[in-house]
This record gives C-alpha cells, sequence and structure tokens, in this order.
C-alpha cells in the first residue's frame, strides 16, 4: 500500500495521468536512440495521421478503410487429393507376406519378435489411409500368423 492505495491503484492513476497529458499534447511521437546524439533522432509515425498515433486508434483507421472497400470474397477451398495405395499394401498373397518376413530357420524368438514390430509399423491399418485399411488389415493377420507358426515351430 502506498498512501492509502494498493500498489494496482497507484500503477493505474499514473497511466490515467500519463494518458490525460499525452491527449493535451497532441505532439507527434519521436523515437530517439539513448546515448547518441540528436541528430540521429527520428519520427516512427512520419507519414501516420494525427488520428492514428493516439493509443488504439490505427485499428479503428483500418476498419473504416477495409469496410470501404466492401465485402472480402473466400477462395473455395480445395479438394484434397486422392490418397494413392502404397505398392506394399497391393501385395496380399500369404507367398508374398511371407518374403517380405523372410523367416527363415536360422530366427529366433527375439528376431522374429522384432521383424514382428517392424512389419507392423509399415503396414498397420491404424497407420494407412482409410480407404486401404482391408489390406493392410489382411497384410498384418498374415504376417501374425506366419510369425506365430514360426514361433510355434521353434518350441
Amino acid at each position: 500500500m502506498l498512501f492509502g492505495q494498493s500498489v494496482f491503484q497507484s500503477v493505474l492513476e499514473r497511466l490515467k495521468a500519463e494518458d490525460e497529458t499525452t491527449d493535451e499534447a497532441e505532439a507527434p511521437v519521436v523515437h530517439r536512440v539513448a546515448g547518441l546524439g540528436t541528430g540521429l533522432a527520428f519520427d516512427v509515425m512520419e507519414g501516420v495521421s494525427v488520428a492514428s498515433q493516439r493509443l488504439g486508434q490505427a485499428y479503428f483507421d483500418n476498419l473504416d478503410i477495409e469496410a470501404a472497400a466492401g465485402p472480402v470474397e473466400k477462395p473455395a477451398p480445395l479438394a484434397p487429393p486422392e490418397p494413392v495405395m502404397p505398392e506394399h499394401l497391393t501385395r496380399t498373397a500369404p507367398q508374398e507376406v511371407a518374403a517380405e518376413l523372410a523367416i527363415s530357420a536360422a530366427d529366433t524368438p527375439l528376431t522374429l519378435g522384432e521383424k514382428r514390430r517392424a512389419f507392423a509399423r509399415a503396414n498397420h491399418p491404424d497407420g494407412v489411409a482409410s480407404p486401404f485399411r482391408d489390406n493392410a488389415t489382411k497384410r498384418m493377420m498374415l504376417a501374425n500368423l506366419l510369425i506365430d507358426e514360426a514361433l510355434r515351430r521353434l518350441r
């Protein structure tokens, strides 16, 4: 509390007093670089109307200009391109999926698990566009069936 007022109230009063003095002066805003001579001073508001130099007025000036220009038509949205099926999703035969997995007698349960995860990353139905999910589901079912069969033979 400063002199019976909160800090917030004193800041509001100071800002109000500053606003009243700037409205009375209505002088153009001039910014100077601190520490340099006065020969380098420049007016950043040069070419701007006096009315828009008041704080917040420039926004309303632009509204008037836009209203006079008339309504702006929005361009029609572009249609999304048709998705193209990746080539690997067209291969749904058991022999083709088996060739991709390349399961051999030397595979261990660990390597078969890695092959299952790698195949799922590339072919899982949740990761492809909706028109191609049936093919991805078939491929995942075949791959899981082949890997499960290989794991059974290892035991």
